[in-house]
């Protein structure tokens, strides 16, 4: 059996990821060894220094690694988009009424992208920022600075929009910035030189994983739960179900990103790592994998057998 290590940052990846080894062993005959890298400088470092061959979120830095010579491939990106709903007090129904008014914004995560959504609003110039940590308030916490006053509102997990909610919060429908999102991969260019047999069939896990869960949904829970209790620390089942199809309702059967969403998480990048201006972010996608299998009809032919 052959043998990969892909690594992650954050709990909230493991549904998909906990999947994706799932399918590997399962169709593949691929042993696919997940290892949760928390510290932020040691992930990101993984890929080059043999911790991982594989990396399955926060791939802004790798822009900024390329310009350093380094050579990177991202090969496939299965979320929607950022997927963060916006939260408000009860007494704001437009998103004009943020004028003059102040945003929380999360200082992990990918704070940049509100300053994208701003301009894309036409607010940019309109609306303050302020960065609250999950330090200073609990994790996906910053709807806090709403209840009490400070901010007019806050982007945020979908996950974690119950208290919000409960502390008498709204969400308030609005666009959403196209981004790469979560769940985009990436690897060395020479791992995929060496392996590309190996990744082919991961690509294959992948995209088998995307259709499972999104055609056989139950039936993937059912599988993933005990697991995911234990390393999502949740006991309660309903909100387990709650979180999962909350991520499950943020992927996307084809794995491409648009172009709007290469060019936004480019920008974000260069604006989180200084060292990235200057690059054709197209240089590090390499999408020849999910390209081929779907012009063979491996995808949809998935989604008619998950059907049946």
């Amino acid at each position: 059996m052959q043998t990969l290590t892909l690594a992650y940052r954050d709990v909230d990846r493991t549904p998909v990821i906990f999947a994706i080894r799932e399918m590997a062993k399962q169709y593949y005959n691929l042993d696919v060894r997940v290892v949760q890298i928390k510290n932020e400088e040691a992930y990101e470092a993984a890929l080059f220094d043999g911790s991982c061959d594989i990396i399955i979120e926060h791939l802004e830095y790798l822009y900024e690694e390329a310009m350093r010579g380094k050579k990177v491939t991202i090969f496939c990106a299965p979320s929607k988009s950022g997927g963060l709903h916006l939260v408000v007090r009860q007494n704001i129904s437009r998103v004009e009424e943020f004028k003059g008014k102040t945003m929380a914004v999360r200082s992990s995560g990918q704070p940049h992208a509100v300053t994208l959504w701003l301009r894309m609003m036409g607010l940019e110039k309109d609306v303050a920022t302020i960065i609250v940590g999950d330090d200073e308030v609990g994790r996906w916490g910053q709807w806090k600075k709403v209840v009490g006053g400070e901010c007019a509102g806050t982007f945020m997990s979908p996950l974690y929009l119950p208290e919000a909610l409960a502390a008498g919060l709204q969400v308030l429908p609005v666009p959403d910035i196209p981004i790469v999102g979560h769940f985009a991969q990436a690897c060395l260019s020479e791992f995929a030189r060496r392996n590309a047999g190996v990744l082919r069939d991961y690509v294959k896990a992948v995209l088998r994983t995307l259709a499972w869960l999104t055609t056989r949904r139950d039936e993937a829970f059912t599988v993933l739960v005990s697991e995911l209790k234990a390393c999502m620390k949740l006991e309660d089942d309903g909100e387990l179900q709650r979180r999962f199809d909350s991520i499950v309702d943020g992927v996307k059967t084809k794995p491409y990103p648009t172009p709007e969403a290469v060019a936004n998480t480019y920008e974000i990048a260069t604006l989180e790592y200084d060292g990235a201006k200057g690059l054709n972010p197209l240089t590090l996608w390499d999408l020849h994998w999910v390209k081929e299998l779907d012009d063979e009809g491996f995808i949809d032919e998935l989604y008619e057998q998950m059907r049946r």
